[in-house]
């Protein structure tokens, strides 16, 4: 079975168990409407490609369909700062990719233990999460960013008069836009998770340490913290409004 197959299947048995109940909160997607998805990448990559121009087609699985959540995900973004985020993401994946498809052949050679396809994926994936930071960003920047490589590549083939059709998407569900989102995600969720332990490892140890002490002076801060069952002295050193210095006791109204 080809590996985007699988990949699709892991990804809907996951979803279907709740496992990636979490990543789909933080992308703002519901169960169902992944599974729809999903569902609509599997069927619509056995619908015949839609053309767009005399040379440039999209196939429905492997390109309109994930478009189309990317899109719905960029429309969905918290703030202003994560969608500029996600397309200044989605510029650099696809300039990275660019670079690197002119230096690896288009086909895979005997030297090679990896397909190329899968290597744009990989490069896309872990690029837009760099770039992109948040699960919802690193997506759209995964996959946008393979759509926008092949819309560049098919213009340029275009100027220096070369023919052929270009399908984005035409792999369908195995495709590099399909893989690349997937790749991107859960990259954001393995190192995000990871991050967040570590910070939350770090905070409970913060907790520990600062367990049983008191704010004597009732302002809040780690450098004003005591530990309550320290013995406080009776008198202490002040300065009085006139600036001379001597013993005042505690409790005492300087005049």
């Amino acid at each position: 079975m080809p590996i985007g197959m699988i990949t699709l299947v892991v990804v809907a048995v996951l979803i279907y168990f709740g496992v990636a109940q979490r990543v789909l909160d933080r992308m703002g997607l519901t169960d169902r409407a992944a599974l729809l998805f999903l569902a609509a990448m599997f069927f619509g990559s056995y619908i015949p490609d839609i053309p767009l121009t005399r040379s440039l087609a999209i196939n429905i699985g492997g390109g309109l369909v994930p478009v189309v959540l990317a899109l719905y995900l960029l429309a969905r973004a918290d703030t202003g700062r994560e969608r500029s985020r996600a397309i200044i993401a989605t510029l650099i994946s696809a300039a990275a990719i660019y670079g690197t498809m002119k230096i690896l052949p288009p086909e895979p050679t005997y030297a090679q233990f990896l397909d190329p396809m899968y290597i744009f994926a990989l490069l896309a994936g872990l690029i837009a999460y760099l770039a992109g930071r948040s699960r919802r960003s690193a997506f759209i920047a995964g996959t946008m960013g393979i759509v926008l490589t092949d819309i560049i590549s098919r213009i340029e083939v275009g100027l220096t008069g070369g023919r052929g059709t270009t399908v984005i998407g035409g792999a369908g569900v195995f495709d590099t836009v399909v893989l690349a989102g997937i790749i991107a995600v859960g990259l954001a969720e393995i190192i995000g998770e990871g991050r967040e332990y570590l910070q939350g490892g770090s905070a409970k140890e913060a907790g520990q340490k600062t367990e049983g002490k008191v704010n004597l002076r009732g302002v809040p801060g780690p450098a004003l913290m005591e530990t309550a069952e320290e013995p406080v002295p009776d008198r202490e050193i002040g300065t009085d409004t006139k600036g001379y210095t001597g013993e005042v006791s505690r409790g005492e109204n300087k005049e």
